[in-house]
This record gives C-alpha cells, sequence and structure tokens, in this order.
C-alpha cells in the first residue's frame, strides 16, 4: 500500500511541478517565431493537457487510497459514504477539493484552443495557465506537515509554499528546455537554435535566483521539520533529506558547468552555434532534469513520512561529538582551541586559492592540510561513545512520582554495586559530571545490555522500559543533587541550571494540578516541613502569604509524613490560604529531599521551572518573609528568563 501511494503521489506532485515550469519556460523563452520553436511551444501545450488529465486521475486515486487508509479499510476506498467523510469532513479533503478545482478550471481553459497569435494574447493565455498551475501547486502546502507546525503555522505554510513553486518553476523549466535544446540540436531545427541559446541564458539567470531561494527555503524547513543532528541522520525523514542532498550536489555542479563553460561558447557572437554543442548543452540539460526528477520522488516519499521531529532518531553511528569534554577535562580546551585556529586558518587559504592564480595548487594543498590537521587536533578530542538508543526520547517525563519509583528500583538492584549515593567504590561515580551530562538514551542502553567487561549485567531482560527510564530519572537527581549544593539562600541571576522535577498537587478533595501547571505564571515557594518542629515558620508564611502572592509567588507545602489531615493539623489561626498536600506527598518528599534534606525545607522555583534558591534547616532557622521576598524581586528583575525546561531528562 505505501509503495502504491508512493507512485501515485509522486505522479501528481511531477505533473503539477511539470505544468508550473512548463508555462514558466513558455514565458521565460518568448513568444516563438521560428518553424521548430512554434512546434516546441505547440507540443509543450499538447503536453500540458495530458499532464493537467495525469494529475486530477493520480490525485483521486491518492484520494481514494488515503481513504482507505484513514477508514483502515480497503473497501473504505469503494465507498462513497467514507469519501465523502474524507473530503467533506477533513481538512485535507477540503484542501483536495480546491486544488483539484483548480486543475479542472486549468483543464477547461486549456481545451478553449484560444487564438495566440498576437503576442499580447499569447502571454495572457500562457501566464494565466501558469497562475491556475502555480496556485494548485502552492496549495499542497496548505495540508502538509508544514501545516501542522505551531506556534508559526503561516511562516511555515510559507516557506513551504516558497520551497514547492521554486521547485515547479526550476525542475518543470529544466524539463522544457531540455525538449527545446533536443529539437534545436536537431538537423531540421537549425533555425531554433538562437532562439534555443537565449532561452537557455535566460533560464539560467532565473534558475540562480529560483536556486538560492530553494536553498533558503529547504533549510528554514529542515530547521522546522527536522530540528536536530541526531533526527537527520537517524530518522527515515531525515536519511531522505540527506538524500536529496545527495542528487542535489551533482546537479549544481552540472548546472555549474553549462552556466559557465558550455553557455559562453555558445553565446559568443564569432562563433556560430552548431550541433554538437547544441547537442552537447541538450545532454547536459537532460541529465540534470532526469536528477531533477528523482529529487522528486525522494520530496514524495518525505511528504509520506513522519517528519524527524517527531519520530524517534536510531543513532546510527558509534561515536558521537561532545562539548561536554572541554567542562569535564580542561586540557581538552586548548586543542580544540587549537584545532579551531588551524581549520580557520586552512579555509582562509582555501578561499585564497580560489581567488588567485599565483601558486595555487600549493595554497589549495596548504588549505586543505590545515584544515585535516585542525580537525584531528581540535575534533578527535570530542568524539565519545555512541549508541543506537543515543538520542532515544524517555517514556515517563521527569516527575517526582517516577524518581520515588527509581529510587526503589535503584536501592534493589543497584545499590550493592554503585552504593546508596551512586558512588560505588571502584564504579563509575553516578553523581560526576561525566556521567550525569550523558544523554538519558546512552544510560538507557548501558541499562539495558550492560557492560560485561565491567561485570555489569543487563536489566533488558529484568526490568521493563518505563522501570529502566524511572532508574534513569533516579540517576539524573543523583547528579542533580550533588551540584545542587552549590546552591544557597541567594538567587544568582542569569544562572538557571537546575531543573526542578514535575509533581502532582492534590489538596484534599479539589481537583489534582501539577507544578508546571505555574510555568510561564508564577513563582513557587515548596516548602517541606515536619510538625511540630516547623509549626512557626508555617504562621509566618501564612500571615506573609498575601504579600507573596501580590509579587507572583505561590507557596505550595508538603508534608514530610503522610496525613490525610495536614490542613486541619496546621490550625486555623492563621489561616493557611495556599495549597497543602494531602495524596502523593511520599514521592515528592522523596525526590526534592535530595535536594534538601532535613525536617524542613524550602526550595524557591522560577517562573520557568529552575531551582533557583534552597534554605536549609529546621523550622526555627529559616529566613523571614521579607528576606524571600528580597530574592523574589530580585528573579523578578532578571533580564533574559531562560526557556522552559524539557519535561524529559535527556
Amino acid at each position: 500500500m505505501k509503495g502504491l501511494l508512493l507512485g501515485v503521489f509522486w505522479a501528481h506532485l511531477s505533473s503539477c511541478v511539470l505544468l508550473v515550469g512548463t508555462f514558466f519556460m513558455l514565458l521565460l523563452a518568448g513568444l516563438p517565431r521560428a518553424a521548430t520553436a512554434r512546434c516546441w511551444d505547440r507540443r509543450l501545450v499538447r503536453g500540458s493537457r495530458l499532464l493537467v488529465f495525469v494529475a486530477m486521475g493520480s490525485g483521486i486515486v491518492w484520494l481514494l487510497i488515503r481513504t482507505a487508509v484513514f477508514e483502515n479499510r480497503p473497501q473504505a476506498a469503494l465507498e462513497p459514504r467514507a469519501v465523502s467523510h474524507a473530503v467533506l469532513d477533513t481538512w485535507p479533503g477540503m484542501v483536495w477539493l480546491a486544488r483539484h478545482g483548480l486543475l479542472l478550471l486549468l483543464a477547461a481553459f486549456l481545451a478553449m484552443r484560444a487564438n495566440v497569435a498576437e503576442r499580447r494574447n499569447w502571454i495572457a493565455a500562457r501566464g494565466e495557465a501558469l497562475a491556475l498551475a502555480a496556485l494548485a501547486l502552492a496549495l499542497t502546502s496548505a495540508s502538509s506537515h508544514a501545516a501542522a507546525i505551531t506556534p508559526g503555522t503561516l511562516w511555515a505554510v510559507a516557506v513551504d509554499v516558497t520551497h514547492l513553486v521554486g521547485t515547479g518553476l526550476w525542475v518543470g523549466g529544466l524539463v522544457a528546455l531540455a525538449l527545446l535544446l533536443g529539437a534545436a540540436s536537431r538537423e531540421d531545427g537549425a533555425d531554433a537554435r538562437p532562439y534555443a541559446v537565449l532561452a537557455a541564458r535566460r533560464f539560467s539567470r532565473a534558475a540562480l535566483m529560483v536556486m538560492l531561494l530553494l536553498m533558503a527555503s529547504g533549510v528554514l524547513n529542515a530547521i522546522a521539520q527536522v530540528e536536530s543532528v541526531a533526527a537527520l541522520a537517524g530518522t527515515t525523514h531525515g536519511r531522505l533529506l540527506l538524500a536529496k542532498l545527495g542528487v542535489l550536489l551533482p546537479i549544481l555542479v552540472l548546472a555549474a558547468v553549462n552556466r559557465t563553460r558550455i553557455l559562453p561558447a555558445l553565446s559568443a557572437p564569432s562563433v556560430p552555434v552548431g550541433r554538437s554543442a547544441m547537442r552537447r548543452l541538450t545532454a547536459f540539460v537532460g541529465l540534470e532534469a532526469a536528477l531533477a526528477l528523482i529529487l522528486i520522488v525522494l520530496a514524495a516519499a518525505m511528504t509520506l513520512t513522519t517528519p524527524a521531529r517527531h519520530a524517534e532518531p536510531t543513532w546510527p553511528l558509534p561515536f558521537r561529538l561532545s562539548l561536554d569534554v572541554l567542562v569535564d577535562v580542561s586540557a581538552m580546551r586548548w586543542r580544540a582551541l587549537l584545532g579551531s585556529q588551524l581549520a580557520v586558518a586552512g579555509l582562509v587559504a582555501l578561499i585564497a586559492a580560489c581567488l588567485v592564480r599565483r601558486r595555487r595548487v600549493p595554497v589549495l594543498a596548504s588549505g586543505l592540510a590545515l584544515v585535516a590537521i585542525g580537525a584531528g587536533v581540535g575534533v578527535f578530542p570530542l568524539v565519545v561513545d555512541a549508541y543506537p538508543t543515543t538520542y532515544k526520547r524517555p517514556l515517563p517525563t521527569y516527575h517526582a512520582a517516577s524518581i520515588a519509583s527509581g529510587m526503589t528500583i535503584y536501592r534493589e538492584h543497584c545499590a550493592g554495586c554503585h552504593g546508596a549515593t551512586g558512588a560505588g567504590g571502584p564504579l563509575a561515580d553516578l553523581r560526576s559530571p561525566p556521567t550525569s551530562r550523558r544523554h538519558a538514551g546512552e544510560i538507557f542502553w548501558l541499562i539495558s545490555h550492560g557492560i560485561p567487561e565491567r561485570g555489569m549485567p543487563d536489566f533488558g531482560s529484568r526490568l521493563g522500559e518505563a522501570r529502566r527510564w524511572d532508574v534513569i530519572n533516579f540517576i539524573r537527581v543523583l547528579g542533580a543533587a550533588e551540584g545542587a549544593k552549590t546552591l544557597g539562600s541567594q538567587v544568582e541571576l542569569n544562572r538557571a541550571w537546575l531543573a526542578a522535577p514535575d509533581f502532582t498537587v492534590a489538596v484534599g478533595p479539589l481537583a489534582p494540578g501539577a507544578l508546571r501547571d505555574h510555568r510561564g505564571r508564577r513563582m513557587v515557594l515548596l516548602v517541606l516541613y515536619t510538625l511540630p518542629e516547623s509549626r512557626a515558620r508555617m504562621a509566618e508564611l501564612a500571615r506573609s502569604y498575601d504579600v507573596l502572592s501580590v509579587i507572583g509567588v505561590e507557596i505550595i507545602a508538603v508534608p514530610i509524613h503522610a496525613s490525610s489531615e495536614a490542613i486541619r493539623e496546621l490550625g486555623s489561626s492563621p489561616p493557611v490560604l495556599f495549597p497543602v498536600v494531602t495524596d502523593g506527598n511520599g514521592d515528592i518528599v522523596a525526590a526534592y529531599g535530595m535536594f534538601a534534606a532535613g525536617p524542613h525545607a524550602e526550595i524557591l522555583i522560577d517562573r520557568q521551572g529552575y531551582i533557583r534558591a534552597i534554605w536549609r534547616g529546621d523550622g526555627g532557622g529559616m529566613p523571614r518573609a521579607s528576606v524571600v521576598q528580597a530574592q523574589v524581586e530580585k528573579l523578578n528583575e532578571e533580564k533574559s528568563p531562560p526557556p522552559f525546561p524539557d519535561d524529559h531528562v535527556h
């Protein structure tokens, strides 16, 4: 089914692209006067009528197949009710209806066979056909992957429209130009050779501008749909994009040869346009057009695959580059700096070799050597081991419940070797930066497959996938808690790095909420307390709650010892108006107790979801409310708030 869908969609997309390019090339070449050129014009118009019917027919077949896929029933493709539902009740169906209405209008216009003997009539007829074809092709973007990007849907669709229409102008124009050059290169086509050379020169200039637009819109599309190197190399969508780039490279080489060598020779006024030169240009342009049609196949395949940013990447290489090495090993910074400078010097030499003629070969060789040496010195130290799951996205989020579950599993299966705190003697310290900065997918691979040479067994057959991810969340907190020791009672501006684990806020019979519900709205002062030690402090917070609330702080109190009567136990004077967690407090205490252990702790979490200050100690040793208020006002003055942390560990 997928192969049939790809073939049908390629036929539809190719015919629409060729329609746009055909009329673009006709307008670019101008009204033909020579007999051979007029014959080429008539052949293209006749062919365009066939292309319209191919586009409409393949579009109808595509709709029927998509209906069967949508309904998950092959017979649905032949059921009028199912097909009408797919057309009238879905957005892609409405877009399909609009596009095929335009194609039907184009078919009717081409069937009229208007008199185009006059120049203005000829331009009007070809221009209207180009407008209808381009609009029908552009509407494809309204139901493409670009239309699913939020926010910024309008911008994404505009970029995709530019890419699609540019493809039509370039690829379709190449095919039409190849047919003109083929006709002019025949023995009886000598009368059209000056016309063909002029058309080729005009197309070369126009194609340069179109190609720049295609490259710019392609880069923007890749940023939106791929987003990362891992998605580029590790997903089907990304690999198809790499294949497109691989096909594009020889096309650019052929275009450069045509523009810099063949066309200037044909355009020289003192040299007559010969048949052999025309045949050589025809071969180059024909090969360029054939490769461009292969690009359409790859583009159609990309349209039918999940965008790379939504797919699970499988890393294909046994290594990756990591800048974390520069942080962990100071000696590597000098190597990276030296290597980068050598590489820059090599690039300067390569640019100089392209601009000057004297001693070009030795300068070029020196530049290549410097780039290679710079890569060896600066890049190789950044190479670290990688695994197929290196960029795998975790199943559970970075949540207190997952961390608490991972803590239990860790104590049962891992603490015997790694120690209760993660510092297990000769084994790797799980709290150290080199371990804590590993990608979560790498830790997942090592837990799943083990490290036999170091005596670590595999847990892939012992623990389910979700439980392995819970352990990874706990290991992440081990490293984060070690780093959190540097956090004190004073907020450091523009230094948000410690993501706060999410947790559920369940208060009595009220509907439960979550910590992340406050992101972008309010800061949170998380209070872990014990009665009776914290009673005086809780009373002080209750009295100052109205002031803290006004400046953008929500207090969430969590009793360290579970109690369904936690709110009543705090008393009614002064009244406690902030949330007091009555259910699920054990998970919160287990996770946040690693950042601040003790009978009482207060943790200030900013609006983005980062821990910014921690007060540790008993309830009597906590700062006055005015001190907390000062730190909150300090955060309110922060000029560049950080982005929201991801809800998954990476």
